[in-house]
């Protein structure tokens, strides 16, 4: 029963477990108890009156949003670290801080890189499909032939903490590593590795791995003119959605000019396009990337960390400005 003398509270989506409990002492919280993201009409008619909302990426927080919520909303608590979602300066306007969950997901999401490279590489998805399905099969000298990566280049777009931390776990395959940022880190950041132009970076990566969130600047950065820049054979990862164009990663998959690719975010989930389904040298992981017990319930508790801090009357943990 609900506690009306309490801030009303919406949480848009199931968490992981223990975690929306931790707003029940101080808050009056209704949450969408389901896996699947609230239908657009039902989330405007819930936010009404709310002083925070947990929401998640599938929720569009823009001037509609904001109008249903009125004046009484405090905080946006999204539970990514991504805010593509979000309509940053919509919600500066109205004076409604926004904040994210950065930080916590990040080693998962680093090894799920490595897995999906690894996976990719060594041609693991073909592998497992052949034996699913039944066909006869036998080993020889040229089954199934994948990729060692012991000294290859490793090439990182989006030097951030994922990136650093791919850059990190490529020492124990000794791979030399590049980065491409709008701008060079620290030395104390760079380690060994080293900052280039773009174009520099993608003509001399044997593996390239991307990590940079999409903005307007990155949607599509590696269209079909970049990846054409990648060396004959290179192998693509991308735990990001939008900054890789899909169809054009599949066109050079089909082509031959790239080896293999692994994708774990989609431009426009669930769907992923059939010209990428069709690639066997395509790894195609949905969504997994900060998928661990730990990491979850990690990013739900910042969420409400960052609630509750600013229903106390302080700011955001972690908050996020418009650029």
């Amino acid at each position: 029963m609900s506690d009306k003398h309490l801030p009303p509270v919406l949480v848009t989506r199931r968490l992981a477990p223990g975690v929306t409990e931790r707003l029940a002492p101080s808050c009056d919280v209704t949450l969408h108890d389901d896996v699947r993201p609230m239908e657009r009409a039902a989330l405007l008619a819930a936010v009404h009156g709310r002083a925070a909302v947990i929401t998640t990426l599938d929720d569009v927080v823009d001037d509609e949003f904001l109008d249903a919520a009125g004046p009484s909303l405090r905080i946006v608590a999204n539970h990514a670290v991504g805010t593509h979602n979000i309509d940053l300066a919509a919600c500066a306007a109205r004076g409604v801080p926004v904040s994210n969950t950065p930080g916590v997901l990040t080693a998962a999401t680093a090894d799920m890189a490595w897995a999906l490279l690894l996976a990719a590489t060594r041609r693991l998805g073909e592998g497992e499909r052949l034996l699913r399905s039944g066909q006869p099969w036998a080993w020889a000298p040229t089954f199934l032939l994948g990729t060692e990566l012991a000294g290859a280049p490793l090439g990182i777009l989006g030097m951030g903490r994922i990136g650093q931390a791919v850059a990190r776990r490529a020492a124990g395959f000794d791979m030399p590593v590049s980065y491409h940022n709008r701008s060079r880190l620290p030395a104390a950041l760079e380690g060994d590795s080293r900052w280039l132009p773009l174009d520099e970076l993608l003509a001399g990566s044997a593996v390239l791995v991307v990590t940079c969130p999409l903005s307007a600047g990155t949607r599509h950065l590696l269209d079909a003119g970049r990846l054409a820049l990648l060396p004959a054979g290179a192998v693509v990862v991308s735990v990001t959605a939008g900054v890789v164009d899909e169809l054009a990663l599949a066109a050079a998959l089909e082509s031959g000019a790239l080896s293999a690719a692994a994708v774990d975010n989609f431009e426009h989930e669930p769907a992923v396009p059939a010209e990428l389904l069709a690639q066997e040298r395509a790894v195609l992981a949905p969504h997994l990337g900060s998928a661990t017990v730990r990491t979850r319930q990690a990013m739900g508790g910042l969420a409400v960390d960052n609630v509750l801090a600013v229903l106390a009357g302080g700011a955001p943990l972690t908050p996020v400005t418009a650029s």
